[in-house]
């Protein structure tokens, strides 16, 4: 298996074969918890009021995303695993849009295949990717799909090792928030951080099928 790490929105667009859109803090940390919780599929889109006509033309659809981190107005609930992991989401179509991780998945219009990428769902996709891809390009998208991220570029380094065989790299990450000069904000707070670094907590993968103009993810 032919296997390369990439970053950022140019690397969504430059992926190739199964790319894997890997987004920690927290998109695809809450897709997954997402369908932890019941959700039946997760459509991914790039705008926001794309999110809201949909809602509006549909309103039993649970729409969670992020602008700049914080929570959408008109939305269910924000970017955040740690508001999900109690929710009760059977059988509902969730609709999420994030300023990275969404992004990069509507970028990679050039992959032949795409699969999300968290910690929480790490070994399932390389299970996943295993069974299926010959080339595999990680694309770890960063803060706002425009500066690197620590816990994107960790989890994107230990998928590869994994798919390679090779020995697993550390997973540990410097949590800035623990900075008092920082500190959490109230929309991020440090439990959405604690659960995005729990490695295999869910044992499904989430590959996306293009379907009638719409990018869906689903559990495998």
């Amino acid at each position: 298996m032919n296997v390369r790490v990439t970053s950022l929105i140019d690397g969504a667009r430059s992926a190739t074969g199964h790319a894997v859109i890997v987004d920690v803090f927290r998109a695809f940390t809450t897709s997954a918890f997402c369908v932890a919780a019941g959700a039946r599929e997760i459509v991914l889109v790039n705008d926001h009021e794309q999110a809201l006509a949909m809602k509006r033309a549909d309103p039993t659809l649970f729409l969670t995303g992020e602008i700049d981190g914080r929570p959408i107005a008109g939305f269910d609930v924000g970017n955040s695993p740690s508001a999900i992991e109690r929710l009760d989401l059977a059988g509902r179509r969730v609709v999420q849009r994030t300023s990275s991780g969404t992004q990069g998945v509507v970028a990679a219009s050039g992959a032949h295949a795409i699969v999300l990428g968290s910690f929480v769902i790490a070994a399932a996709t390389v299970r996943y990717l295993r069974e299926r891809a010959r080339e595999v390009t990680i694309v770890a998208m960063g803060q706002n799909a425009q500066e690197d991220a620590d816990e994107d570029l960790a989890c994107a380094r230990y998928l590869a090792a994994a798919l390679r065989g090779e020995a697993l790299p550390s997973t540990e990450v410097t949590l800035q928030g623990d900075d008092p000069a920082v500190g959490w904000a109230d929309w991020f707070p440090r439990r959405d951080a604690e659960l995005a670094l729990e490695v295999d907590r869910f044992s499904f993968a989430l590959p996306v099928s293009r379907e009638n103009g719409l990018l869906i993810a689903r559990p495998v």
